[in-house]
């Protein structure tokens, strides 16, 4: 009999709001969280807005030495897989540790940290060489980005696999699917699978501007700045965030009663090998990502009731996205809601993989299509149905959320419904 994977807890901490209940309120009511950077001064800088989160350590529960300790993309991951763990209700320090697993995805690791670091050794960037000793005593820690890992592992006592997944943008869709693995293979009951990243730091920002890729709208409300599918779009808008689940094997969670968001029933992976920053227009590789999460899914394309696209808000995505939809789903791809949360909490890069699982997630549990907020001029060659500014009531069994990142990397995931039933069952 074939082991399945199973959501049972879900944490958040992300812009707008920390922790899952007020993750979802944001994103429900179609509100934005985007806004002028107040974390460092951007005023020499192209892109002045980001998706900034409201985070406060002690009043998250972390100790002074944990604050001390820990990067700001750590004390996310951590405070996200403690809320998870509780709400999941399971205790990891019962039966075997070694069956309990980890996997974070990150794609900058403890930039901010480092950054931080690096203004005081270099004395601002004075001094080519560096005076090691005015480093913080976990310096080292900050450069190796399989302590975001370690750090959730040491919360949840678990003692089996431990992973830290990097592949850029889709970091988080490929540590919750390199979790769920775990599970499906044997090697582990129970695993904490997210992402974090904080990112919003002025070598992030130098190296968007450098390439254009974030937006340069700074003049007008700096929460209608991330339009995804929008005809006006120029660029997308950075984020920050850590999203963290309990995966359990199916059959163990039924038996201790445990509620159960979704089912996470097919995933996939392809790169372009093409361009580091390029997409090629017909979208082939996402759409080869889908089929293959469909197969292994054993849906059909009408069995989607919601896509959570990557939805950057960059004109290149947008439209290879949606040839993509169209590749691999055929006409359905007209009829299925689609939107993109990027839209309300921007591009928090590694992270956001897993903040859109965890949103889809929700969606399930409520039947609630997120909306894309901010689009109001829809681009014609983005001839979707994007679900525009307001959240849509509306029935689905069966999730699609999909990943792009810098690499060519294209993942597509899907999520079913608990108790509806899927094409694996009748295998």
């Amino acid at each position: 009999m074939s082991r399945r994977a199973v959501i049972t807890g879900i944490g958040a901490v992300a812009p707008g709001g920390v922790g899952r209940q007020a993750y979802w309120d944001l994103l429900s009511s179609g509100r934005t969280a985007t806004r002028d950077i107040s974390l460092f001064d951007a005023g020499k800088f192209r892109s002045r807005v980001a998706a900034e989160c409201d985070f406060d350590p002690v009043a998250a529960g972390l100790s002074a030495q944990e604050i001390r300790r820990m990067d700001r993309a750590a004390q996310f991951a951590v405070v996200a897989a403690r809320e998870a763990i509780e709400d999941s209700g399971i205790d990891t320090t019962a039966g075997d540790p070694g069956r309990t697993g980890v996997s974070i995805g990150s794609a900058v690791g403890c930039t901010t940290g480092l950054e931080d670091e690096y203004v005081v050794l270099s004395d601002n960037g004075k001094n080519w060489l560096v005076d090691h000793s005015y480093g913080v005593p976990h310096l080292y820690g900050y450069m190796v980005p399989s302590t975001l890992a370690a750090e959730v592992a040491w919360q949840a006592y678990a003692q089996g696999p431990v992973a830290l997944i990097s592949t850029g943008c889709t970091s988080g869709l490929d540590a919750v699917a390199h979790g769920v693995q775990l599970i499906e293979e044997g090697t582990c009951d129970i695993v904490i699978a997210g992402a974090t990243d904080a990112p919003l730091s002025p070598i992030t920002a130098a190296c968007f501007d450098a390439i254009k890729a974030t937006t340069p709208n700074n003049d007008d409300n700096a929460a209608g700045a991330s339009r995804p599918f929008d005809g006006r779009r120029d660029g997308f808008v950075l984020g920050e965030g850590a999203a963290v689940m309990v995966i359990e094997e199916a059959g163990a969670a039924r038996r201790r009663g445990a509620q159960i968001y979704a089912e996470v029933a097919g995933f996939a992976s392809r790169s372009n090998a093409y361009h580091m920053t390029g997409l090629k227009a017909d979208g082939r590789e996402m759409a080869e990502a889908i089929g293959v999460a469909l197969d292994r899914a054993r849906l059909d394309a009408t069995d989607i009731g919601y896509i959570n696209a990557h939805g950057s808000g960059t004109k290149q995505n947008d439209r290879h996205e949606t040839a993509a939809f169209k590749r691999s789903l055929g006409q359905h791809a007209y009829d299925i809601p689609i939107s993109s949360i990027k839209s309300m909490i921007g591009h928090s890069l590694g992270a956001i993989g897993s903040l859109e699982v965890a949103a889809c997630a929700l969606a399930l549990r409520h039947q609630v299509v997120p909306p894309t907020a901010n689009l109001s001029v829809p681009d014609p060659k983005c001839d979707l149905d994007y679900v525009p500014v307001t959240a849509r009531d509306h029935r689905m069994d069966h999730v699609l959320s999909v990943g792009s990142g810098f690499g060519g990397f294209q993942s597509a995931m899907i999520l079913s419904r608990p108790g509806v039933g899927s094409g694996r069952e009748a295998a």
